[in-house]
């Protein structure tokens, strides 16, 4: 048998960290890439941006939005008899000749506002094509060649259009294929060439650069924009979503006290009231049962309710009898504050306590907002009933500031202004009305019914 096949003198000595024929193939990786960036430039060439929108028009400007167009139809109503003068003049092409050059020359620059990389193709290789024709009717002593300035000046032009539309690589692309036809005809006929390749292969790469920077700045603009508004929406959506959270954990507290009534009413019915057939304590021993279980449920879901930062609130839900201690308390903020309650909201009776709680809250978040926004401006707080005693109304009005805000003050409202409001009046079927006064003031009106919430889903 024969021996096995000695290893690779590429091979890696033990611990070198290298596998073998890493050697060679790192350096057979700088071709591929070189071929693989070549073939994405020669693919960025022919692959224009889509959709085939004009220039500036996201431009909320109408008379902005025509620019392109105004300056493309000046340029090209220059540019072609010029163009055509000089190459007959100066150049002795043909007249015909010369004019169909200059339309071939000038006139894409129409089409350059929408489609500016088909466009350049044209005027690409009419340059070219005119170079050519120019070498062999003259002999161009003291003359502008590959490139003449009426070229140079729309060819300028057409890249800037393309700078603002097409993306870096096919900047890059245009801008080497450009140095590249001057310098081959530069060194075709070094002896025709008075640097006219050199000077457009600068001057091209200036443009491309200012036009593409600014187009980049444009998308980094408006994505900031689209961001932003993403980011208030979501804002919008959290504060929302925290609101309802926190108004679902205070109702916690009054469902919480009703369960609790009817867990202590249900087992203490046995005791209470005697001669009670077996059957009717086995059925206050199944609602207690069914009270305490709901009872817990609802503890589970507040937990999940809860944030980790959200400390457990032991203190009794406020109701309408702690406004006046509201007042108080913004009237030692800074602000001139009244109140008053009809005589007839005394007379109402007990009042539901998811009302109580809506009506608190609404009046505590309008008095922080006018802490926050209105400084020292004289302010009324009003509660009274409806014609029928189905409702009650509350009424925060204050006056134009004093003085603007100099920062935020911080008080004891939720945080959430008129968000929060929105859906107390939500959570009682009520109505909210707001608004800026002509005085320079705000307004803050809410209805909140006293039917029961059964009643409030089924109305018309």
């Amino acid at each position: 048998m024969s021996s096995p096949p000695s290893a690779p003198a590429t091979a890696a000595t033990p611990g070198s960290g290298a596998s073998p024929g890493a050697s060679s193939t790192a350096h057979e990786s700088l071709p591929a890439a070189a071929r693989r960036q070549a073939g994405a430039l020669a693919r960025a060439l022919v692959t224009p941006s889509y959709p085939a929108t004009p220039l500036l028009a996201d431009s909320p400007r109408h008379w902005l939005r025509r620019v392109p167009y105004g300056v493309a139809m000046i340029l090209t109503a220059i540019l072609v008899p010029v163009s055509a003068q000089v190459l007959t003049h100066d150049y002795g092409v043909n007249g015909g000749v010369a004019t169909l050059i200059g339309i071939a020359r000038t006139t894409p620059l129409l089409l350059s506002v929408t489609r500016p990389l088909q466009a350049w193709w044209i005027v690409f290789l009419s340059e070219i094509v005119c170079a050519l024709v120019v070498l062999a009717t003259s002999d161009l002593q003291h003359r502008a060649w590959p490139w003449q300035p009426p070229g140079i000046v729309g060819y300028l032009f057409l890249l800037l259009a393309l700078a603002l539309r097409e993306p870096r690589r096919t900047l890059v692309a245009v801008w080497l294929v450009t140095g590249a036809a001057g310098l081959v005809l530069g060194m075709a006929f070094q002896n025709k060439s008075n640097g006219s390749n050199v000077l457009l292969f600068v001057l091209s790469g200036v443009v491309l650069l200012v036009g593409g920077a600014l187009r980049e700045r444009g998308d980094v603009q408006r994505r900031l924009a689209e961001q932003e508004t993403i980011s208030e929406a979501e804002r919008a959506r959290r504060t929302l979503l925290e609101e309802r959270a926190r108004i679902a954990r205070e109702l916690h507290d009054v469902v919480a006290h009703h369960m609790s009534v009817i867990t202590v009413q249900a087992d203490s019915a046995p005791y209470r009231i005697g001669g009670l057939p077996p059957e009717a304590e086995r059925e206050f021993g199944t609602i207690a049962a069914t009270a305490r279980e709901s009872l817990a449920e609802m503890r589970r879901l507040l937990g999940v309710l809860r944030s980790e930062e959200t400390r457990g609130e032991r203190a009794p839900q406020p109701g309408l009898r702690q406004v006046p201690q509201l007042v108080e308390a913004t009237v030692r903020a800074g602000i001139p504050t009244t109140l008053t309650i009809a005589d007839e909201v005394h007379g109402i009776g007990p009042l539901p306590q998811a009302v109580e709680l809506s009506g608190y809250r609404i009046v505590q978040e309008a008095l922080a907002n006018v802490v926050r926004h209105a400084p020292g401006a004289a302010t009324r707080v009003s509660v009274s009933a409806t014609e029928d005693r189905s409702g009650l109304t509350l009424l925060v009005v204050n006056g134009p500031p004093d003085s603007p805000p100099t920062k935020p003050l911080e008080t004891t409202g939720t945080g959430h202004g008129l968000v929060g409001m929105v859906e107390r009046v939500r959570l009682v079927g009520g109505m909210l009305d707001t608004g800026p006064l002509p005085d320079g003031g705000f307004r803050v009106a809410a209805r909140l019914p006293l039917v029961d919430l059964e009643e409030t889903d089924h109305r018309p």
